[in-house]
């Protein structure tokens, strides 16, 4: 008996069914298996014990159908947020509410959840209310009043639409006569006057702004990117107001550093980091795409622009004071570690791990043994081996670290005080949702909305959702005169910066006192050159902004040398030497997927291609997912839908894949895509709109 049930006991408790198809919804079925105890007949009431686990007991296991939803159409969707079994599926209404925006506006979803109200009564007729009448008269609106009431509470910026806030104003409206006395009503009432309230503050600072602007400005500016001689001229004839960012100590830089981080972290929005929004950022008019996401990025190369603009920026220094300098940011480095600050952190060393930094091979050799030591072990952590596997392990153990025991807690109950943090790189999070939308499609057959996608985005925005708790728990307070040293920092543009590099030291055969730091080499671009570098925006700049310095980076992305580009005309080529482990960032998920080969990576079945389309709206372009069995129209078709442009036919476009030396190779018509396209080239390819003459022959001469 006993052997018996140690098999039944080693079954999963939950296995896979199968799927079922209901009024246009996809359901994936498992069967739960729960473990219930019975006496033995033998045991009867009369023995004056509760019967033993042990003796004259046996198992008894109750298996229950449990139903997920995986595909609907959307008023299936909606339907399903009143009517879902939570314990069920518990994950449906918060990964609905997370990530709705990626598929369908608020004001569509409240056009659908919201009932009419209803009519009213005439004056001479009484209304008679009984006891507990309140909602109990419709179980549909207490539904709807629950899920409002989860919405307001922890999404509520879905409802900011300045300046009537016409979605709130639906919601005040509803709740006004569905529950005018409940929490939800007071939650919305309040909702309305924060945003009233910031639209007042908002309005008094842009008031205030044009006279600030009056004023004379300030040193922090970042001077013209000419020429480097320029900048030494400019340098010598200016003296900074007040100490330098290095002036104060290393736990006064690291504190605010983290205290800044925190901030900008706790306030992203997790439907921002999506990657059908994040990756929307640069198109034309998006300027107002994912505010929050940017803020962080704006951190991110002030740190690193920090680090460049003090180490590289007194070009008289000496070696041995430049070693000084790095060492000092080596230490203000491993003191964010220990604050568990990995975005500062990532900063830092990407600052210091790029090329116009890491050249200098008369200041790495004046650097001591213990703090190069240091940094090589710090540099470890963002190894790009096994899709960033260590900062991922770490990150993990940091989250499960726990606070101290209380004394009289009852063993094996969690901590009542859990360490702050940790700050995490936002980076990771951002590429694996771009990859992650990139992998599965938004739409399965008969436009049935892929639900078991946003399942997985789920699982990423819960985890930053989680970590933005933790981080509430710093006490961290503001050094205003830190703050003003970071913000005073002179900044040097990605171009400027390498060439000032080379003006404190020529190019040289290598740099042999350099730091080895080991790195292996990926054929995948940082997410920042995803959307920025490869769509040949100018150096250091974004679009319309040359002269802004690294501000197409993004988290974690650090200054790229100009030697990874084309160099400027009249410049000599630069020197070789090691290049920063973080150049590269493989884009890869650790989800419970199929492995998703890299972009441009060559696998045995499938790759991810990069197409944009030849137009007039700039070089943007969208990854999909190509397979072996893919023909030509289908990757045409997915390319002209990622590009919100379904509405156009695949014969009217043909398929080129970019080759080195301003090449094309085009792709024949009815060819499978995997097997045509160059293996050694580049996975990037161009949609071309055919000549009228050749879209007609290609319609007559197509099979009926």
């Amino acid at each position: 008996m006993q052997r018996a049930a140690g098999k039944e006991l080693a079954l999963a408790p939950l296995q896979d069914w199968g799927e079922e198809t209901e009024d246009g919804a996809v359901y994936s079925v498992s069967l739960r298996r729960q473990r219930s105890q019975r006496g033995s007949p033998r045991a009867g009431p009369g023995g004056g014990q509760a019967p033993s686990p042990d003796a004259g007991t046996f198992l008894h296991y109750r298996t229950s159908k449990v139903r997920v939803l995986r595909a609907a159409h959307l008023e299936r969707l909606v339907r399903e947020l009143v009517s879902v079994d939570r314990e069920q599926d518990p994950g449906f209404v918060p990964a609905f509410l997370a990530t709705h925006q990626a598929f369908v506006p608020t004001a569509r979803v409240l056009g659908l959840l919201l009932p009419p109200p209803p009519p009213p009564l005439p004056p001479w007729v009484e209304i008679k209310k009984t006891e507990g009448q309140d909602l109990s008269f419709n179980e549909n609106l207490r539904a709807v009043v629950s899920v409002l009431g989860s919405w307001l509470r922890d999404h509520p910026q879905d409802f900011r639409d300045p300046p009537a806030h016409s979605d709130l104003g639906s919601v005040r409206t509803f709740l006004g006569w569905a529950a005018p006395l409940g929490p939800e009503a007071l939650e919305a009432e309040k909702l309305l006057r924060d945003f009233l309230k910031e639209a007042e503050q908002e309005q008094e600072e842009e008031e205030e702004q044009p006279q600030a602007s009056a004023g004379p400005p300030g040193n922090a500016r970042t001077p013209s990117p000419d020429s480097p001689e320029g900048y030494v001229e400019e340098e010598e004839g200016l003296v900074q107001e007040g100490p330098e960012l290095l002036d104060f100590s290393v736990d006064q830089v690291a504190e605010q550093l983290t205290l800044m981080d925190v901030e900008l972290f706790s306030r992203v929005r997790p439907c921002e980091c999506l990657g059908s929004v994040w990756s929307q950022r640069d198109r034309p008019g998006a300027a107002g795409i994912a505010p929050t996401v940017r803020a962080t990025v704006t951190q991110f190369n002030l740190v690193t622009g920090c680090v460049l603009g003090s180490v590289l920026g007194a070009p008289g220094l000496a070696a041995p004071q430049r070693a000084q300098r790095l060492e000092k940011w080596i230490r203000i480095a491993q003191r964010c570690r220990e604050l568990r600050n990995f975005s500062s952190l990532r900063a830092i060393l990407s600052a210091l791990q790029s090329n116009p930094i890491y050249r200098l091979k008369s200041s790495w050799g004046a650097v001591s043994r213990e703090p190069l030591s240091t940094f090589r072990k710090l540099s470890q952590i963002f190894s790009d081996e096994n899709n960033h596997l260590s900062s991922r392990e770490i990150l993990s153990q940091e989250e499960a670290t726990e606070g101290p025991q209380e004394e009289n807690s009852p063993p094996g109950s969690l901590p009542s005080k859990l360490p702050p943090g940790p700050v995490p790189y936002l980076g990771t999070f951002l590429t694996d949702l771009v990859m992650l939308d990139t992998a599965l499609p938004d739409m399965l057959e008969g436009d049935l909305i892929n639900f078991e996608k946003r399942r997985k985005e789920w699982e990423i925005l819960a985890r930053i959702q989680q970590l933005q708790k933790r981080c509430r728990s710093y006490c961290l307070s503001p050094c205003p005169p830190v703050l003003a040293a970071l913000r005073a920092q002179r900044q040097l543009s990605e171009e400027q910066s390498y060439r000032v590099s080379r003006v404190i030291e020529p190019p040289a055969a290598s740099c042999p006192s350099s730091p080895r730091v080991r790195r292996r080499i990926s054929l995948t671009k940082r997410l920042s050159a995803k959307l920025s570098r490869e769509r040949g925006l100018s150096p250091g700049g974004s679009p319309g902004d040359p002269s802004s310095p690294t501000s197409s980076l993004s988290p974690g992305s650090p200054p790229s040398s100009p030697r990874m580009r084309d160099p400027p005309p009249g410049s000599p080529p630069a020197s070789p030497g090691p290049q920063s482990p973080s150049t590269k960032l493989p884009l890869a998920l650790t989800l419970s997927c199929p492995r998703i080969p890299h972009v441009g990576q060559q696998g045995s079945e499938a790759r991810v291609i990069r197409v944009s389309i030849d137009n007039d709206h700039g070089n943007l372009y969208r990854s999909i997912l190509l397979t072996s069995q893919d023909k030509t129209p289908s990757v045409v078709q997915r390319a002209l839908q990622k590009h919100n442009m379904a509405q156009s036919g695949a014969r009217d476009y043909q398929l080129f894949q970019v080759l080195p030396g301003d090449k094309e190779l085009l792709i024949p018509d009815n060819a499978n895509v995997f097997y045509a396209m160059s293996p050694a080239a580049p996975g990037d390819f161009l949609l071309r709109r055919r000549k009228k003459e050749e879209a007609q022959h290609t319609t007559s001469g197509s099979p009926t």
